[in-house]
């Protein structure tokens, strides 16, 4: 009789020796998750500013560069495909001992002077114009004064119209894409020796074309200058 309420004592003495088992508190779990999370997204973020000034950097140090050999760059391009009217490079020498003008064919060369606005230089041709023929030399002369009671150094850029004859143009010595300094109140004689190709006459876009305009612009040059590419200017 006593016996099965001896053993449901018994059960109960052993449930409560047996330690309860704590539940984890929702509460503490969800925040814990959470601040993982943010943990995660901040040092994405970091990793993406890093990210963002390790390119600024390398874009800035790009672009102080370019600027630096814009002048070098810009005249290898513009020489090696005569863009923009830009007279061709690497004539060939033996060519120029060889070569035999073309007398049948006068071509009027006009020279044309420009300066910069912040240029204080005096810049201008020493003749108009000259009647040169296609395999023929010819030596033409600028004159450069600084009026200014400072030391100016200048740079130029130039171009030839029409834009077509540009690659048959070869100049032989010129002062372009060279800085030039000059003292205060110095004058120089600048020269320009160069050539029409005899292929001149052989161009279809050409056939009609009996004058040039060769055309210089004078910048001063500065830290940091990036040559415009030459636009013609119009005929003195």
């Amino acid at each position: 009789m006593f016996k099965p309420v001896v053993i449901v004592i018994q059960r109960l003495c052993q449930s409560a020796r047996t330690p309860l088992v704590q539940r984890p508190c929702m509460k503490c779990t969800t925040f814990r998750r959470n601040f993982s999370q943010q943990q995660q997204q901040q040092s994405a973020q970091r990793k993406r500013i890093k990210s963002s000034l390790y390119y600024l950097t390398a874009a800035g140090i790009v672009t102080a560069g370019m600027s630096y050999a814009a002048v070098p760059l810009y005249r290898m391009f513009c020489q090696s495909y005569s863009y923009g009217g830009t007279t061709a490079s690497g004539h060939d020498t033996s060519k120029i001992e060889t070569m035999q003008p073309n007398k049948s064919r006068p071509i009027k060369i006009r020279f044309n002077a420009d300066k910069a606005s912040n240029m204080r230089w005096n810049f201008q041709p020493q003749q108009n114009e000259i009647t040169v023929y296609p395999g023929e030399t010819a030596l033409a002369f600028y004159t450069a004064l600084n009026p200014t009671a400072q030391t100016v150094i200048g740079i130029s850029t130039y171009n030839v119209v029409p834009f077509e004859a540009g690659q048959y143009f070869n100049k032989i010595q010129c002062f372009c894409f060279e800085e030039q300094m000059l003292n205060p109140h110095e004058q120089v004689d600048m020269p320009v020796f160069f050539y029409i190709d005899p292929e001149f006459n052989e161009d279809p876009y050409l056939e009609n074309c009996n004058e040039i305009t060769l055309s210089y612009t004078f910048f001063e040059a500065k830290e940091g200058l990036q040559l415009p590419i030459p636009q013609f200017a119009a005929t003195k």
